[in-house]
């Protein structure tokens, strides 16, 4: 809590005008005190303002200007005044303050301090004081003033009320009494405004009257002070407790759902009051006074509101007084299950809901682990009366009642056991039925049976009937998944007497069918025994009779089938992993004695069961080992977590003997492949399976881990003699991932400390010789090892500085990203090590005479900066980015005048003609305008501004959309005037778009705010589409999303808004679009769709062999080959169309340069036409092939639509007129081919 002077400073340096008049009453009461040679304490100022209140409201109605002022420094001063002051000064500071509160227009600036001052008065009274009536002028008439206030209009004035009113209640003064002395007054009162209130809104709706929901509104305010006070006073003052149920029960009724949920919060609140030891006595009463108003069996309104009152209740009765409310389970359970044969589906919903927290909450973990006798038959009651609930009686409530019953095997555990036997055989039964429509429901409560009672319980009772079926019982495939899924913590015995001999049966009949083609009866025993040995991993989590079941043979027919069953080595290696994993959770729990939580198995047990299961870990490993060799790549990943699982408890001793035959083969390896390297160079490239060598590093690299301090010499002996051999990346690629590996625990962390210095001496050495796959591998590494390094090694940074910038701009995005997180974990080394010394003269590029230099997030900066000066685009531009990347990460730490440097050198760089350079300087630019200090920007704007205008006209590489994205940014950060003055007066339009595309948002903004659909495009989220930050500050475009309230906003609307714009329906003239028609969405359409030409009806001449005849004319030289029925749209078809295209309004024109150029623009003239280029190549293909399909252009043809070079529609135009024909050689006369130099192209009609 801040203390006085604190917030007395706070008010003296006032953010807003409103506060002035409070800081000139401030510094006059300081000026008394100083001219009285009063000290300025807590008694001092409480005087001071208390005599300056009472001349104030002396004064009339009081002093509208001084008053609140002279108020909220009281409010501020009256909880660090003494206790017996406030006692002694109560009445005086009352009688001041009741005109005050009780104004019928005071204003909430005055009404909230008041509160405050009266709360803190109120927190000091005694018990004697408040034993005194409301007649007179003591704490209670303060209550009932501030209960008054509590129902206030004004959201915050109410609220502020009813905090005080909280903060009193629970701060009673020492007494004996559970409650307050004032929460009968506040539960009377309260109880009134809110019966009052609910008589009227009651009235009202009898009536039908058009107001009626007037005083709906005032009675949420009502409520809301009861639940204030119910949390407050610990509940209710008991005896109100029996008038507020009946009160809030009768409002719940009403059918209103904002009343409904007020009424449960009240509930809520007053359950959790009592929740506390305190309390807990009044807790009995209320839940017999709710059970009482039970109502009516088919009260669909009231009932379930009820029926959640009471299971809140007894969640509540159930942790504070366990075992009596669970004795009283069976009575409870029974009551509400007849609700279960209810007609309306929402009491019966509530009745589940209900039944289900009685199972969750209301059984001790204690009856679970260890029940007595009467605990035993109490549960045997609740499994009757659930047996009951699958009868038929019941029926329409069954899947209600499926999820009853999982909810009771969750809880009940291995306890289900036998009494709930019974309840899976029924269920069983009803599954089995072919017409039953609830199988998936079915189906997880047999699965949470499986998982509480264990698959020997459940299989005894429903056995699957597959290898010798018993007569009349079909078989039960179907429970083959629900066993895979949900077998947990069960005795592995189980599997090998029952399931290995299922497995092996149906092999058996496999084997028996032989090489002849499989049949459908074949698959199903394959697909049997595959799913038989899917259920293993579920045995072998937890398993109970560890040491029992996983014994030599056991072992070794699961090496067997690793070896030789391909399709089963995942589901075999899932089990081996779970062995160990299951029971190293379990060792891991650091609430040791819930054996509830550790699933009957005890730490000392699975300590046991790793300790038993590392004698097979050799063996294991070995087989695993091999088979991982045999393995493809794509399929080696559940292998080598097993093989991890099983290092992970292998002794020290036997590590190391392993790691030594590893280490062996795999010099062996490499000295094999250096031999066949030049004969088989090309086959190994095409090979699936990887290298032996590449194999045996996979498993030194996972035996890293865990290898004990005397192996790691040659283990880096291993990595140094790989890390240099290029010609084999991925070879390369596994030594580097050493370092990171080692990383991740603890033996290795130590041993990088120790090894640092070989390891940064291997890093160095082996730069040249990093193949271009291994490079992300290799700053991974690097990285691993920068936190391990001492603060006297730290020139290793600058050494590798300039291989990590360069990363920068790899193309592989995950050596990028890795670069980046490298630069940031080098600048918080340097920063962590601040005024350490780095030895220059050890960096290999540095002259030996080099000085030292002090570690600092600035001299970094200055490191990167050095790349500035390089000899290539390339270099510059990755130092460029890599100090985009630092700059935005430790902005807040480095001082300005480096930030104020590098801005500078940035402006100089955008001059460059380099796009690479230049590329990478508008992303330091933006990251500058969107994350560096206003005051350090604008002055750079007169420069930066017109720099970056020169390539806003550069349409290559995307930079006219970058440039004007970062003007954009510039303009909502520093406003739209000083962008436009730094901006050269030629390239102003650009601003002016901005600026008009802001208010056109604005004006959109505004329209859909008039229209109600603010809320949809402002509560509208964007999903975060960046994994970092800067990755957002760099990349994102998306500004027009954003929202601000200054006047620099260049919101837009949200892309919600724009994605859900206006749909168009593509329909067909003659029917409309079937929308129940699968390809009915390609008929929709979010453009506006123009109006299309018809095509029209073309009649071809045929010869007496059915072949087209075009140009050839029967009837008459007037007569076209080809002849378009609409008579006004010669241009539609054939030969017209052909010459229109070229001569048309909207054909292609050759431009400057003679480039084609085609119009994209529908306006009505030629002249503002925008161009679109298209290449001479395209033309010149366009032609000849056009010359291929019409016969090298020598076209015979009747009426044509040219008139010269427009395209008129009268005489004998076109190509029979002399026109050439693409292809042909250009010609002089009135109507040459492409007139003007240009191709016109047509409107279609639809357009004009």
């Amino acid at each position: 809590m801040a203390t006085l002077e604190e917030k007395l400073d706070k008010i003296r340096s006032p953010n807003l005008q409103s506060q002035q008049q409070t800081v000139v009453v401030l510094k006059a009461v300081e000026e008394t005190l100083k001219e009285q040679n009063t000290s300025p304490t807590p008694t001092g100022y409480f005087a001071a303002l208390l005599a300056l209140l009472n001349q104030s409201v002396g004064e009339g109605k009081g002093n509208k200007e001084l008053t609140p002022s002279i108020v909220y420094l009281l409010d501020t001063v009256t909880p660090f005044a003494p206790q017996p002051l406030l006692r002694a000064k109560f009445t005086q500071i009352l009688t001041l303050l009741a005109p005050v509160l009780l104004l019928a227009g005071a204003d909430a600036p005055l009404l909230k301090p008041s509160i405050g001052c009266l709360e803190s008065l109120l927190l000091a009274q005694d018990s004697a004081a408040w034993k005194l009536p409301t007649s007179e002028i003591s704490p209670r008439r303060a209550v009932a003033g501030l209960l008054h206030l509590a129902l206030d209009p004004r959201p915050k004035v109410r609220k502020r009320a009813q905090d005080a009113l909280r903060k009193v209640l629970k701060n009673p003064p020492p007494s004996p009494s559970l409650d307050h002395p004032a929460s009968d007054l506040c539960a009377e009162t309260a109880m009134n405004s809110l019966s009052d209130l609910a008589t009227k809104a009651a009235i009202s709706k009898k009536q039908k009257k058009p107001s009626a929901g007037e005083h709906d509104p005032a009675l949420i305010h009502a409520l809301q002070l009861v639940k204030t006070l119910a949390a407050a006073s610990g509940g209710w003052p008991s005896r109100n407790l029996e008038a507020l149920c009946e009160l809030l029960l009768s409002i719940a009724k009403g059918g209103n759902e904002h009343m409904t949920m007020a009424v449960f919060d009240i509930f809520e609140m007053i359950f959790e009051g009592m929740a506390d030891e305190v309390a807990s006595a009044k807790l009995p009463r209320l839940l017999e006074i709710i059970s009482e108003m039970r109502p009516a069996a088919h009260d669909t309104q009231l009932l379930p509101p009820w029926i959640a009152i009471l299971s809140r209740g007894y969640d509540v009765s159930a942790q504070i007084e366990p075992e009596e409310t669970f004795q009283k389970l069976p009575d409870l359970f029974a009551m509400i299950s007849e609700f279960m044969d209810s007609s309306s589906h929402n009491i019966r919903v509530s009745a589940s809901e209900c039944l289900i927290s009685f199972v969750a909450n209301c059984i001790p973990d204690q009856v679970i682990i260890e029940p007595s006798i009467y605990d035993e038959k109490t549960l045997e009651k609740i499994a009757k009366l659930a047996e009951g609930l699958i009868s038929v009686k019941y029926q329409a409530a069954w899947m209600e009642t499926f999820n009853v019953l999982g909810a009771m095997f969750d809880t009940l555990r291995w306890r289900a056991d036998p009494i709930m036997r019974n309840v899976v055989r029924t269920i069983g039964e009803i599954r089995g039925s072919d017409s039953f429509v609830g199988k998936k429901q079915a189906d997880e409560v047999i699965g949470r049976a499986i998982r509480a009672m264990g698959p020997p319980a459940v299989l005894s009772v429903l056995p699957l009937n597959l290898v010798k079926p018993v007569k009349g019982e079909t078989g039960r495939a179907w429970m083959l998944p629900i066993l895979r899924d949900y077998t947990c913590n069960t005795s592995l015995q189980h599997f090998r007497t029952e399931l290995v001999p299922l497995s092996e049966a149906m092999f058996q009949r496999v084997l028996d069918h032989g090489e002849a083609a499989k049949t459908m009866e074949i698959k199903i025993y394959e697909t049997i025994v595959n799913q038989t040995w899917s259920i293993l991993p579920g045995y072998c989590d937890l398993p109970l009779d560890l040491t029992v079941a996983f014994d030599q043979s056991f072992a070794e027919m699961l090496a067997n089938l690793l070896y030789k069953q391909v399709d089963l080595r995942l589901d075999v290696c899932r089990a081996l992993k779970s062995l160990v994993e299951s029971n190293q959770a379990i060792v891991a729990i650091e609430d040791g004695d819930s054996l509830l939580l550790q699933s009957r198995v005890s730490k000392a047990d699975a300590q046991k069961n790793l300790a038993y299961l590392s004698g097979f870990s050799g063996n294991l490993l070995a087989v695993l080992f091999n088979v991982y060799s045999q393995t493809l790549p794509q399929s080696r990943g559940p292998i080598l977590q097993t093989i991890n699982a099983y290092l992970s408890i292998t002794s020290g001793n036997e590590l190391i003997e392993t790691f030594d035959r590893v280490s062996t083969m795999l010099a062996t390896a490499m000295n094999e492949a250096g031999n066949t390297e030049g004969k088989n160079k090309s086959q190994n490239s095409q090979d699936k399976m990887p290298s032996t060598s590449q194999t045996l590093m996979d498993l030194v690299i996972t035996m890293s881990a865990y290898l004990p301090r005397q192996s790691f010499g040659a283990l880096f002996n291993i990595a140094s003699l790989i890390i240099v051999k290029n010609d084999e990346p991925q070879l390369q690629k596994k030594a580097y991932k050493l370092i990171p590996r080692l990383a991740d625990s603890e033996i290795g962390k130590i041993a990088l400390r120790e090894q640092h210095v070989e390891l940064t001496n291997l890093l160095l050495s082996s730069a040249d010789k990093v193949s271009a796959p291994a490079r992300r591998e290799r700053l991974a590494a690097m990285a691993a090892l920068i936190p391990f390094i001492p603060d006297d090694c730290l020139h290793f940074i600058p050494s590798v500085l300039s291989e990590v910038v360069i990363c920068c701009k790899e193309n592989n995005e995950k050596a990028r990203t890795i670069a980046y997180d490298l630069l940031v974990t080098m600048g918080r080394r340097l920063e962590q090590a601040k005024g350490k010394q780095i030895d220059n003269s050890k960096v290999p590029h540095m002259p030996d005479n080099s000085p030292s230099v002090s570690a600092s997030i600035e001299e970094f900066f200055t490191m990167v900066s050095a790349g500035l000066a390089g000899s290539t685009p390339h270099m510059i531009s990755a130092s460029i980015t890599a100090l985009t990347r630092i700059l935005y990460e430790f902005r807040e730490s480095v001082n300005s005048e480096i930030l104020s440097d590098l801005v500078q050198t940035m402006d100089l760089f955008l001059t460059s003609n380099n796009r690479e350079i230049v590329k990478s300087v508008l992303g330091f630019v933006k990251v500058c305008v969107i994350s560096l200090p206003t005051e350090m920007m604008l002055p750079r704007l007169p420069s930066m501004v017109p720099n970056l205008m020169v390539w806003s006209h550069e349409h290559k590489g995307h930079f006219k959309a970058k440039v004007k994205h970062i003007i954009e940014r510039m303009v909502r950060r520093f406003g739209f005037e000083p962008v436009n003055q730094s901006c050269p007066e030629a390239d102003r339009k650009l601003l002016t778009n901005i600026r008009k595309t802001k208010e056109r948002s604005k004006r959109k903004r505004e329209a859909a705010k008039a229209q109600g659909n603010e809320d949809d495009q402002q509560g509208t989220k964007r999903r975060g589409r960046f994994e970092s930050e800067y990755d957002e500050a760099l990349y994102s475009s998306d500004d027009s999303d954003a929202s601000d309230d200054s006047d620099v906003d260049m919101s837009s609307t949200s892309r919600k808004a724009k994605k859900g714009g206006e749909a168009y329906i593509l329909e067909d003239e003659d029917e409309p679009l079937d929308l129940l028609d699968r390809n009915a969405l390609a008929r929709i359409s979010s453009t506006k769709p123009g109006k299309l030409r018809k095509a029209g009806k073309r009649k071809m001449k045929t010869d007496m062999d059915g072949k087209l005849i075009v140009g050839e004319d029967s009837d008459g030289a007037d007569d076209d080959a080809m002849v378009v029925d609409t008579p006004g749209e010669q241009e539609g078809g054939g030969v017209g169309a052909y010459v229109a295209a070229l001569k048309g309004k909207d054909a292609g024109r050759r431009g400057r340069g003679g480039r084609l150029k085609f119009s994209n623009k529908r306006g009505q003239t030629d002249d503002e036409d925008e161009e679109m280029d298209v290449d001479e190549k395209d033309v010149s293909t366009i032609k000849s092939h056009v010359n291929r399909g019409r016969g090298g252009g020598q076209f015979r043809g009747g009426r044509g639509s040219g008139r010269g070079m427009r395209g008129g529609r009268s005489g004998r135009g076109g190509i029979a007129s002399g026109r050439r024909g693409l292809g042909e050689d250009k010609r002089r006369g009135p109507a040459g081919g492409f007139g003007g130099g240009k191709v016109w192209k047509p409107k279609s009609p639809g357009r004009r």
